[in-house]
């Protein structure tokens, strides 16, 4: 039986993802799996955060997280919720970060900037980083993750990648959703 050191867990990101990453078993093949699929990916990206806004603007729990301003946007902010739209320049702000977050999962290397990365991923949405005003509930937080779950299984799906592949990377993608879960809920406790 491995002893594994639950505080350290707790206070080390590396240790973490490390800790994660083997028990949940996301290697080295399913990185190339994930980065791999970047031409399939790439190009839906703009759907896909398009399709993540459309939900997150249809409910006035996740649509008013985008009422405060946002750490480095120049925008005016919307007032109110109903001036809050998919075109808002506050909402386009955000729509870039989660392009640029599709595109890391595909595009960037596994090393201790991604762990640094997933773990900032799980800190903004609370009042740990950027804006005191913005705390995103977990719960909110395990929604927006299971919709990104299902956009890129449906995406990966719907690419022309032979259904072992397709299998295989969406298992990648899903192992790397766990990971990215736990670095968010750890910024709850």
């Amino acid at each position: 039986m491995k002893h594994i050191d639950e505080e350290t867990l707790e206070v080390d990101v590396q240790q973490r993802y490390e800790f994660l990453t083997e028990f949940i078993g996301f290697g080295p093949d399913d990185v190339k799996l994930i980065q791999s699929s970047a031409p399939h990916i790439g190009p839906k990206i703009g759907e896909m955060v398009d399709r993540t806004y459309e939900k997150l603007l249809s409910c006035d729990a996740t649509a008013r997280h985008f009422l405060p301003k946002q750490h480095g946007c120049e925008a005016d902010v919307a007032k109110d919720l109903s001036q809050l739209t998919a075109d808002h320049p506050q909402i386009q702000f955000r729509k870039d970060h989660l392009n640029r977050y599709f595109v890391a999962l595909i595009g960037r290397s596994y090393d201790v900037k991604m762990v640094q990365y997933l773990d900032m991923v799980g800190k903004i949405h609370t009042s740990q980083a950027g804006n005191n005003e913005i705390h995103v509930p977990l719960i909110q937080m395990n929604a927006l993750l299971g919709l990104i779950s299902d956009i890129l299984t449906s995406t990966l799906i719907a690419s022309p990648l032979d259904d072992a592949t397709t299998l295989r990377t969406v298992q990648a993608f899903q192992k790397l959703m766990w990971i990215q879960n736990d670095f968010v809920s750890h910024h709850y406790r």
